[in-house]
């Protein structure tokens, strides 16, 4: 994907004079455990930051880099985050929806255009739902970096230290093998999206 490509949708929005326009992405939508966690990123009109892509796509290293250059370089940044207990009251649907929100809602600069990965959100502004935002929109692929750096941090750091045995930091909470497994052996945690995991918990009882 070209660097032209990933402006394309900013471009439309810079003709019809919009200034600030704010792309929004979430992670951990899929995950058994832990926060879903959207973020929301102005960056500079004309501005082309290399290398910005689906954060799906690149390495740890290469997110990490990028992210240092996404929060030094963009006009304002905002990290939205909605818990599992929320999670199991509106669903995660709701839920993603408003990390969005509160993203968008907390940046320093108040944006008049959003683009959005796939999604609509409860705010005033114009916005634009772009399938596979992140892989066609710099503003949208910025805000998946640092939402899933943000997110990998929090599996790494905190949510590995409050719960060591569950391997967080390895699968970020997301449902593999090990993860299910260690439910199973340790019980969930506080962290654990109970309307998640209560399918695998039947999964795995009707196993035995």
């Amino acid at each position: 994907m070209s660097t032209i490509d990933m402006l394309k949708f900013e471009k439309a929005g810079w003709e019809q004079s919009y200034r600030r326009i704010a792309g929004v992405d979430e992670v951990g939508r899929g995950c058994l455990f832990g926060d879903v966690v959207a973020a929301a990123v102005i960056l500079p009109e004309g501005l082309i930051i290399d290398g910005v892509d689906d954060s799906k796509k690149l390495t740890a290293k290469k997110r990490d880099a990028l992210y240092e250059i996404i929060m030094e370089q963009a006009l304002a940044v905002c990290v939205g985050h909605v818990e599992s207990t929320v999670i199991d009251e509106i669903n995660i649907k709701q839920a993603s929806r408003l990390a969005m929100k509160k993203a968008v809602e907390g940046l320093a600069h108040t944006p008049d255009y959003l683009l959005i990965d796939a999604e609509k959100i409860d705010v005033p502004q114009p916005q634009q739902a772009i399938i596979k935002g992140d892989a066609n929109s710099q503003s949208i692929a910025a805000a998946s970096i640092v939402a899933k750096v943000t997110r990998d941090r929090l599996c790494e750091g905190l949510w590995e230290e409050l719960y060591p045995g569950y391997g967080i930091k390895i699968h970020k909470g997301y449902a593999t093998k090990l993860h299910r497994e260690q439910i199973m052996s340790l019980g969930p945690t506080p962290l654990h999206r109970r309307s998640f995991i209560g399918r695998i918990l039947a999964e795995q009882q009707t196993l035995f």
